[in-house]
């Protein structure tokens, strides 16, 4: 019987993740940075910020999805010949 390995880093999950995870870090700065006036003009609402939350839960659900259900790989048997 083969073996299996795990895709482990290689999942595009994570690497999904690592992106939306980054944009979400970098929206939530700058939601918490917001100048009051672009604040208003959004009728109040601090979209930066949380959109930027939104994409951090976003980007946790996917790595918490990558761990629980990891992408299985058969390893093929060396042959030598």
């Amino acid at each position: 019987m083969a073996e299996k390995k795990k895709a482990g880093a290689f999942d595009i999950r994570v690497v999904i993740a690592a992106l939306i995870g980054i944009y979400g870090l970098l929206l939530t700065i700058l939601g918490l940075i917001a100048d009051p006036q672009e604040v208003a003009k959004a009728d109040g609402i601090n979209i930066n910020l949380w959109g930027g939350l939104a994409m951090l839960a976003f980007a946790a659900l996917f790595v918490l999805w990558a761990r629980l259900r990891p992408i299985v790989v058969p390893v093929e048997a060396e042959t030598s010949e």
